[in-house]
């Protein structure tokens, strides 16, 4: 059976993110669903450094066992996705070539998701704002319009936007889509050596 082990940042998203997988699997498999390991956090400025990386992908396939699909997802903050992205990916790849992984950055922050969803998500928003993958401060943004704490509130949130929307309005939850398709779909890894 397949298993897919998760690397986040944030506490939030160690209970959001199998909520969100759970998600995006429903909408694109037909199978028997995989299971999903307890999310693995990892301070993200810890992560980045070379070696980090590396360490917790073998710590997530442990967790995963030996069928594990690995998925690594952060908020990109400052860094440009389309950089730092592959890089990660690269060397995520490099330590574990016997598997398959994908990296994810939402653009700056995972609650953008949320505003590029905002009409489904937060109180008294009727549309998404243009750009939302640009607001500096996503968490500060809903906050000004419903209470806010990532802890309690981001799970919730992901059990209920509209991810058609947040597809269409944020590049990096597409991306985050495409992910998970190539998770349960994608080439058979190398072997490890």
């Amino acid at each position: 059976m397949v298993r897919i082990a998760v690397i986040v940042e944030g506490k939030g998203e160690v209970q959001a993110v199998p909520e969100l997988l759970r998600r995006i699997i429903a909408e694109v498999s037909a199978g028997d669903p995989p299971s999903i390991a307890r999310p693995i956090r990892a301070p993200r400025d810890r992560i980045v450094k070379e070696g980090e990386l590396e360490r917790y992908v073998n710590l997530a396939v442990s967790h995963g066992g030996p069928d594990a699909r690995i998925l690594v997802l952060l908020d990109a903050d400052e860094d440009c996705p389309k950089e730092l992205g592959p890089e990660l990916l690269r060397r995520a790849r490099e330590a574990r070539p016997d598997k398959q992984i994908q990296v994810v950055l939402a653009a700056r922050e995972y609650e953008a998701w949320f505003i590029a969803a905002a009409e489904s998500t937060v109180s008294g928003v009727s549309a998404a704002p243009q750009n939302p993958e640009a607001i500096r401060g996503a968490k500060e943004w809903i906050g000004r319009h419903q209470p806010y704490r990532p802890t309690a509130d981001q799970a919730p949130m992901t059990a209920t936007f509209d991810m058609a929307e947040a597809r269409r309005n944020a590049p990096s939850f597409d991306k985050m889509w495409r992910a998970v398709e190539a998770l349960l779909a994608g080439p058979r890894p190398a072997k490890r050596e």
